[in-house]
This record gives C-alpha cells, structure tokens and sequence, in this order.
C-alpha cells in the first residue's frame, strides 16, 4: 500500500506485462464482527476513502489467485483521507478514473455488482472483521484488461482516481 500521490513501481516485465488499474471505493470497517447481516451491515461502517486496486493481470491469472496479482510492493494507493459514514453515503456516490487525462472509468457505486451490505455479509461469513479492516467495493468498467485491444500501464502513466465526496488520488507508475 502507498498513499495518494506516490509513485507505483511496475515490476519487472519478466514478473509481469499486463499491470491494470482499478478505481474503486474502499470502506473502513469501524465495529468488530463476524457473521454480519446484510440488514445490520452498515452499522459496522466507520467511513471511505479512496483505492485504486492495481492489478498484475497475466499473475493473477497464471496462479489463478487474485492476491497474488494484487500483492506487489507500492500497489494499492489509497486516500488522501478517510470521511466518515455520517459524512458520506458511500452508497450513493460516484466512481471517476483517468489515465494520461483520458477517462476509463465513470460509475456510480449504486451500480455495484454486490451493494455494500452485501459485501460486508459476505466478507464476514465465518471471519471476524475488525476495526479498521478495508473492503474494496469492486470497480465500473473500463478498466485496461476490458478494452479490445487490452490496454495496460506502462512506465510514465499517470492515473488520477475520483470519488465524489471523497477525493483525489493520482499515482504516477514508473
């Protein structure tokens, strides 16, 4: 993890080619629990902030393990700060990414494949949360991987991530 305005080291192109950003919301667990339901879900949501889920997606898929292509050292920006659940309907929100100023990505988190309390029921099936723990919500489309050609990260690429209500983070890849 590195915060919102440093560099991402892309790894060498012997370990990995096809290096994808992801704009996603992230949500900071505030109350510990495990077993949660999706009605009660919200309840252990302390607030936001912002991430940008890079991805390594010829490691993800040749392990077959999302961790391993989501694991490098400086992937994961996230920030610049964390606004609390009673500032902010992270339910209600908007998702904006740009790489080199060309919008990829524009949703909103109501379009989310699994909503927040889902996420948060899910998660905690059988593992406790804890305070602090983050949650990736997923991302909108567009990211490198979905477009034809595929189109992924390079050296000297900067990606600027937006979340209405949250802020900026823009990370340069070198």
């Amino acid at each position: 993890m590195v915060g919102p305005y440093d560099d991402v080291k892309v790894p060498a192109s012997n370990i990995s080619e096809q290096i994808d950003y992801e704009a996603e919301l992230a949500v900071v667990i505030g109350k510990g629990g495990k077993n949660i339901s999706r009605g009660d879900a919200m309840q252990y949501v302390f607030g936001y902030t912002v991430v940008n889920d890079v991805t390594a997606r010829d490691v993800q898929m040749r392990h077959q393990q999302w961790d391993m292509g989501k694991s490098f050292d400086t992937f994961c920006p996230m920030g610049p700060w964390l606004v609390t659940a009673d500032e902010l309907d992270g339910t209600k929100t908007r998702v904006r990414c740009w790489v080199n100023g060309e919008l990829r990505q524009d949703g909103p988190t109501e379009n989310l494949i699994f909503d927040i309390p889902t996420l948060i029921e899910t998660v905690s099936r059988g593992i406790t949360l804890y305070p602090g723990d983050i949650i990736a919500t997923g991302t909108p489309a567009g990211v490198g991987l979905g477009m034809k050609p595929p189109r992924f990260l390079k050296a000297g690429d900067v990606v600027r991530i937006e979340i209405d209500g949250l802020g900026v983070i823009e990370n340069k890849f070198s």
